[in-house]
């Protein structure tokens, strides 16, 4: 098909009736009885389940000759070594050769109501093209390419494109800052950026284009930036920009796949963590498509013809494993949602289930604690018997909101299931399914690891805890292909991330809690990195941003319970001695925030303190602000290392005085 009629489809066309969901002939799920046997098998011999799954999951070129080859201390070990394949061949042309025109992608635009339908073919012949128009732009196997786009087919194709050619792709959510942006393309030294001319969302226009510009100044790696046509609106081209529509439509619409090694770069993703700079996660080519496409089979018990609704960003790791790369692999189809939910109205999740007959959904506690607020009327209102199974990510969801989306949403019958998991390990490591056969399910907690993972807890001296009613920290024991390898350029702060605080084991960063019937149930993150509506954010990366500012010397920022968000920002101040318009420096420090970094970074509460509680080594105790912040100020513990312990008291009055003046305005 021609790309003009391709694209006026994607990027223009009103809805078609919603694809007809089919049953295929035999069961995709996983057999009855076998939870038990394989998860013992993917445990006693993880390299020959491994091996078994990536030869019947996937296509390859050429077969591998070791199914893994373990690393230093656990960090980055590698797997289907001398295998080669291409991960687009895998998502697309496998599936065009059988069926090519079965429905790949829905794109829910932000638009209510115009829904666009994507074949497997037309997806095919858009990858092909934007991938041919890279190359004649010299973008090459091994070179980074920036992608900056709200969630569409063309940003699909994008990703696709670049894994298509051998280039890397690092997807920015479209809601960070020129900053953050030429900060992640400066690390990851990309060639090229592909953007839009402007986004869509929740009936407002973002400025895609506009940050780009701002932000490539800054990045002379970048030779050209593709700028793709959202809206109708002109666009500002410059020297660096590429027209991509007018280009692809002259570009041919087939493109030999490079062939990968295995364990080629697939994809950077970055990632906040306890220090100021973000880390560019690495995650390569065949683990991680292998364990993406696996846990997206068995967790959500997906079969041919479902169709599957994860309304995360392609910006975040949910969006790259759950909507594009696991359910393409497995030759599904995934919806793209553009839009939020509550636009226009807070029905918008429920109406679109309803119309395109949705059979799984899968979001975050956050909007299910926020379309809670609005009471049952919205869900009700529409016909959500397609739906199967309910998922839930990005953050630990708390019962009443899990018993509102199981009761209320999924009326009941539907299983429900609460998944951890990290951009680090490339997808679901522990769930309630895949299980033995109707096995129980316990509210809000995420219960069985996934075939191959093994994980323990450990007390403050690194001793494994044995036994069962027991909380620590959750490392795993042994390697697993969907594990990231490294961080870019910097292996070594990987390996003490990740590996040095208990030798051998990989640490989550995350605590658990082991029930009596050895389920685990998450109890929140150990170090300084806080979950805002499901996006890790680093305290020290919220700091770093803030102390830019001229009057203000010193900051501490902590997470706390929120209602909606889960964890929002906390932020404690000092100020100069002579400032004066507090107020005016607050507001300052929320738009340094949102500027440096992105909106939902900036904090709930700026307290302005006169010191910190600090270490007589200058070391800045958090653990009190969150006792003070969480009201357990009654309970704070040993506070005898603290330089000056009257710092306390003075840090309490001035909550409790901030605290007053909040409730009484």
């Amino acid at each position: 098909m021609a790309l003009a009629a391709v694209r006026a489809r994607v990027l223009r066309s009103l809805s078609r009736p919603p694809f007809a969901a089919r049953r295929c002939s035999g069961p995709a799920h996983l057999p009855p009885g076998c939870y038990g046997a394989w998860q013992e098998r993917a445990a006693r011999d993880p390299a020959a389940f491994w091996a078994d799954a990536a030869r019947g999951a996937l296509r390859w070129d050429s077969p591998f000759h070791t199914a893994c080859e373990a690393a230093p201390a656990g960090a980055g070990a590698r797997w289907f070594l001398g295998g080669r394949l291409n991960v687009s061949v895998n998502c697309l042309d496998q599936h065009v050769e059988k069926s090519p025109n079965r429905v790949a992608l829905i794109w829910e635009r932000d638009e209510p109501g115009t829904a666009v339908h994507v074949t497997y073919r037309e997806l095919l012949d858009l990858t092909c093209r934007l991938a041919n128009t890279l190359k004649k732009y010299g973008i090459q196997k091994g070179d980074k390419v920036a992608i900056y786009m709200s969630v569409s087919p063309l940003s699909v194709a994008a990703m696709l494109a670049c894994a298509r050619i051998g280039a890397v792709h690092t997807v920015v959510f479209a809601g960070f800052s020129a900053e953050s942006l030429a900060g992640r393309i400066m690390d990851s030294e990309c060639k090229a950026v592909i953007t839009y001319n402007q986004g869509v969302r929740g009936g407002r226009i973002i400025e895609l284009k506009t940050t780009v510009d701002e932000a490539v100044k800054n990045c002379p790696s970048v030779k050209h930036v593709f700028v793709a046509q959202r809206t109708d609106n002109k666009t500002q081209m410059g020297d660096l920009d590429v027209p991509l529509e007018e280009e692809m439509a002259k570009a041919a619409s087939v493109c030999t796949p490079e062939s990968m090694d295995s364990e080629d770069m697939l994809f950077m993703l970055y990632t906040s963590g306890s220090t100021g700079k973000p880390k560019g996660i690495v995650h390569t080519q065949a683990g991680y498509l292998l364990y993406a496409a696996l846990t997206h089979k068995y967790v959500f018990d997906y079969q041919q013809g479902d169709v599957f609704g994860c309304v995360a960003d392609i910006g975040w790791i949910t969006g790259h494993s759950y909507v594009v790369y696991g359910p393409l692999c497995n030759g599904g189809t995934t919806v793209l949602f553009e839009s939020t939910p509550v636009y226009p109205d807070p029905g918008r999740y429920w109406e679109m289930v309803q119309r395109l007959k949705i059979n799984q959904f899968y979001g975050a506690p956050t909007a299910i604690r926020l379309l809670l607020n609005y009471g049952d009327k919205w869900v009700k209102k529409y016909d959500r018997s397609s739906l199967k199974t309910l998922g839930s990510v990005g953050e630990p969801i708390n019962n009443e909101a899990w018993q509102w989306f199981y009761h209320v949403v999924g009326e009941g019958r539907c299983t429900l299931v609460d998944t951890w998991w990290q951009t680090e390990t490339g997808g679901i490591c522990i769930a309630p399914r895949p299980s033995e056969e109707n096995a129980d399910i316990i509210p809000a907690m995420a219960m069985r690891p996934f075939f191959g993972i093994s994980p323990v807890l450990m007390d403050e001296n690194g001793k494994v805890l044995e036994g069962n009613d027991v909380s620590g920290a959750l490392c795993i024991t042994q390697p697993w292909p969907g594990l990231a390898r490294t961080i870019y350029r910097d292996h070594q702060r990987f390996v003490d991330t990740y590996f040095k605080a208990y030798p051998g084991y990989y640490f989550t960063g995350d605590g658990a809690y082991r029930t009596k019937e050895g389920y685990y149930q998450i109890t929140g993150r150990m170090d300084d990195v806080i979950n805002i509506s499901g996006h890790r954010l680093g305290t020290a990366e919220i700091e770093d941003a803030m102390a830019d500012h001229p009057d203000v010397p010193e900051t501490a920022v902590i997470g706390y319970p929120h209602e909606i968000k889960g964890e929002g920002a906390f932020a404690f101040i000092v100020l100069k001695e002579q400032t004066a318009h507090t107020d005016h420096v607050k507001e300052e420090l929320k738009t340094i925030v949102a500027t440096k970094i992105a909106k939902y970074a900036v904090p709930d509460h700026i307290l302005v303190v006169k010191r910190l509680p600090k270490t007589r080594s200058g070391k800045i105790m958090r653990r009190l602000l969150r006792k003070v912040v969480t009201e357990q100020s009654s309970n704070m513990g040993d506070v005898t290392t603290l330089d000056d312990p009257t710092v306390v008291k003075e840090i309490l009055d001035a909550y409790q005085k901030y605290k007053k003046e909040k409730s009484s305005s």
